[in-house]
C-alpha cells in the first residue's frame, strides 16, 4: 500500500510538475541559446525584470515588518477584534487576485472614489508602479505572518513576560528573545512572499495597464510576447521567471529541512 502510494505520488509530481517545467525548458531553446538570449536582452524584456525586482525589493521588506508585527500582535496579546483582524490578514488567500485589482481600480481609478482628487493633483495610481505596489502588497501580505504565527504560538508568552519582568524593554525582548526562535520560520515566510510577489499576475494585471517598457512586470510581458505569437521569448522569460521562483520554493525546503535537524538534535 505504501509503495503504491509512493509511486502515485511521484507519477503526479512527473506529470503535473516536472514535465511542465521540461517543456518550458524546450520551447525556450527551440531557437538555441542565442534565441534565449536575443530574447532577455531587448529593451521591455529588461524593463519588465527591472519593475519585477523592484517590486520585490518594496513589497518584500514591507510585508515582513507589518506580517512579523501582526503575528506577534495576534499571539502574545489579547485585544477586542482580534479575530477580526486575523480574518483580515487571510482575506487575501481567500480573494481572488482579479478582485484585488478591482478593488484599487475602485478607490484610485479615474472614476473611483478618490480618482478626481488624484487627478487633480497630477498623483498617477492606477497604471502607474504604486498601483502596481498596492496590489502586490495586497496579495502577498499574508504569508509572513501565517508563516511564523504557529511558532510563535508554540512558544507562548512566558518567555517575553520574564523578560518585561526582569527589566528588558520590547527592543530588546523582540531581539533577543522572540527572533532567534522564529528566524528560520521567518526566513521561509520571506522566501514565499518574494516568490508570490514575483510571479503575480491577477491583481497586477487589472491595475497596471499593460504598458511596455513602463507597467509591464514579467508575467505581463511574458503574457504579451505570447500573444505576439513570439514563443522563444515568451518561453524564455517564463524559463527565468520559473528559476527564479523555483529556487525561492527550495530554499524554503532547505531551511525547514535544517530547522527540523536541529530541533531533532535539541
Amino acid at each position: 500500500m505504501a509503495l503504491g502510494l509512493t509511486l502515485l505520488a511521484w507519477l503526479a509530481a512527473v506529470l503535473f510538475l516536472l514535465l511542465p517545467l521540461a517543456s518550458l525548458g524546450t520551447e525556450a531553446l527551440r531557437k538555441g541559446l542565442g534565441g534565449v538570449l536575443r530574447a532577455l536582452a531587448d529593451d521591455d524584456a529588461l524593463a519588465a525584470i527591472r519593475l519585477s525586482a523592484l517590486v520585490v525589493a518594496v513589497c518584500v521588506p514591507v510585508n515582513t515588518v507589518c506580517g512579523l508585527f501582526a503575528a506577534y500582535a495576534l499571539t502574545k496579546y489579547d485585544f477586542p477584534f482580534r479575530g477580526l483582524l486575523l480574518v483580515l490578514i487571510e482575506l487575501p488567500l481567500s480573494v481572488s487576485p482579479v478582485v484585488a485589482g478591482l478593488v484599487w481600480v475602485l478607490l484610485f481609478g479615474a472614476h473611483g472614489w478618490f480618482g478626481p482628487w488624484l487627478a487633480a493633483h497630477n498623483i498617477a495610481v492606477v497604471f502607474a508602479l504604486p498601483g502596481i505596489l498596492l496590489a502586490t502588497l495586497f496579495v502577498t501580505f499574508p504569508f509572513v505572518a501565517r508563516t511564523v504565527m504557529p511558532v510563535m504560538e508554540s512558544q507562548g508568552r512566558a518567555p517575553e513576560e520574564a523578560a518585561t519582568m526582569l527589566g528588558a524593554g520590547f527592543g530588546s525582548v523582540f531581539l533577543r528573545v522572540t527572533l532567534p526562535e522564529i528566524r528560520w520560520a521567518l526566513l521561509s515566510g520571506v522566501l514565499l512572499c518574494a516568490a508570490r510577489a514575483l510571479g503575480e499576475f491577477g491583481a497586477v494585471s487589472v491595475v497596471s495597464g499593460h504598458i511596455p517598457g513602463q507597467t509591464e512586470t514579467v508575467p505581463l510581458h511574458i503574457e504579451t510576447l505570447y500573444n505576439g505569437y513570439d514563443t522563444v521569448g515568451a518561453f524564455s522569460l517564463a524559463a527565468v521567471l520559473a528559476l527564479c521562483s523555483g529556487a525561492m520554493v527550495a530554499s524554503r525546503t532547505l531551511m525547514d529541512w535544517l530547522r527540523g535537524r536541529r530541533s531533532v538534535a535539541r
